[in-house]
């Protein structure tokens, strides 16, 4: 599975950026997919995560109520919809996934695939 991430760029704060994460050749179904960050010299964050199939949706306490992940309905596209965009959400950001389930498809261990991650700066 190859994913790609488009939509990073620079804002200013209070603004909205739509990351999205689409996969090459295959359908999302039974899948786990996450968004992850990484700033300079800190460790990668869980952001949020969704199970397709379920189209259930979790997130980070940092970006509750600012975030939102959905889905196209070819089930190959995942969104990653930021608002009220603050400085500290500036990192790059990775969509990741895995052909399963658990608690709220928090943490990276159990992410398969990965996208080459896209650019997100706000000032």
């Amino acid at each position: 599975v190859q994913l790609v991430e488009s939509g990073g760029g620079s804002v200013q704060a209070g603004g909205s950026l739509r990351l999205s994460c689409a996969a090459s050749d295959y359908t999302f179904g039974q899948d786990c997919v996450g968004w992850f960050r990484q700033a300079p010299g800190k460790d990668r964050e869980w952001v949020a995560g969704t199970y397709i199939d379920a189209r259930s949706t979790y997130y980070a306490d940092s970006v509750s109520g600012r975030f939102t992940v959905s889905q196209d309905n070819a089930k190959k596209t995942v969104y990653l919809q930021m608002d009220r965009l603050k400085p500290e959400d500036t990192a790059m950001y990775y969509c990741a996934s895995a052909g399963d389930y658990w608690f709220r498809c928090s943490g990276s261990d159990r992410y398969t695939y990965w996208g080459q991650g896209t650019q997100v700066t706000v000032s």
